[in-house]
């Protein structure tokens, strides 16, 4: 096999090109995985794109995290782990023909799976928001912003058995959220007649649960407004472009439970990620028609240039090998 392998290196902002570099060796208590594929993560986009204080190149295959392959090599020590299982990983050096990780960092994926991409980190992530929103059979649950992320989270929320109200800006987002079970889109429009709306819908009485899954300044406004008394509040959004100001004075009247729904334990990613596998593999949720866009390694800068702009149907980008 040789010991060289093909990365991507973001050399400068805006400027990810692939290099032969050195393949990794797995030591002691790590896997050497063959990657299938990477997902492109919006939280990325700053270090595509450039900033003062980041510093270029960058490792090589940094900064996917969003990896899944198979087993290629085990380092001494390594338990539960054979040549050949396909896995799914917590790493930041995954746009990479290899990468290695901790055999604690990475699940397992079951048969049913096989041939099917499966990013992970963030169908992880919607596992663990999905659990820290604690939603309960009958209640009505706000969905602020219908990409991937909003998307499962609209059918794991009707799987529940609760009503989701959609709230989006792109009108074929809204269908989307019909295909995954929304009760109703609303057309994120227009602050005031969202609100009216909502109000309409739920007797007056607002959401038990709002998700807000933006990372913008407005919808977490209107995530406040659309939060019933005693309910809860959970931002989901990747809130990354500077400080936000929120409304105290609402916040404190309606006795609001404001949930940060981003977790840093990767023994938590970790177990999202084995949730996800379950739903999954189980048939009760399916992210594939969320995969709406594909590239090659080489095509780095077009994958994040798309995330950027967004274009009619741009959900999630996968790099595949």
């Amino acid at each position: 096999m040789g010991t060289k392998m093909k990365a991507a290196v973001i050399a400068a902002p805006r400027g990810a090109r692939v290099e032969n570099v050195v393949r990794p060796e797995p030591g002691p208590g790590q896997l050497r995985v063959k990657l299938e594929g990477c997902g492109v993560c919006g939280s990325n986009l700053p270090t595509w794109e450039g900033r003062e204080w980041f510093k270029y190149p960058m490792a090589p295959g940094a900064p996917g995290h969003e990896g899944w392959g198979v087993v290629e090599s085990l380092g001494s020590g390594v338990r539960g782990y054979k040549v050949g299982d396909r896995v799914a990983f917590l790493s930041g050096k995954a746009f990479a023909e290899y990468d290695v990780v901790g055999a604690d960092s990475a699940v397992v994926l079951p048969p049913s799976l096989a041939g099917k991409p499966f990013p992970g980190e963030p169908l992880g992530c919607a596992m663990n928001i999905f659990r820290r929103s604690d939603i309960q059979p009958g209640q009505t649950v706000a969905i602020i912003g219908i990409g991937f992320l909003g998307a499962l989270l609209t059918r794991l929320a009707t799987n529940a058995g609760a009503r989701v109200l959609a709230i989006t800006r792109r009108p074929w987002a809204l269908e989307l959220a019909a295909k995954y079970g929304a009760a109703e889109c609303i057309p994120m429009d227009d602050h005031q007649r969202i609100i009216h709306r909502v109000k309409e819908l739920t007797g007056g009485n607002f959401c038990e649960r709002v998700i807000e899954v933006v990372g913008e300044q407005w919808p977490l406004d209107l995530a406040g407004e659309l939060t019933r008394e005693r309910g809860k509040l959970i931002v989901a959004g990747y809130h990354q472009d500077g400080p936000r100001q929120v409304n105290m004075w609402l916040w404190n009247w309606r006795g609001l439970d404001v949930i940060n729904a981003h977790e840093r334990d990767p023994k938590v990613y970790l177990e999202g990620i084995r949730m996800a596998v379950e739903q999954v593999a189980s048939g009760k949720l399916d992210p594939a028609p969320l995969y709406t866009h594909r590239y090659g390694l080489d095509g780095l800068n077009q994958a994040f240039e798309a995330m950027k702009q967004r274009p009619d149907g741009f959900l999630k980008a996968l790099v595949t090998f």
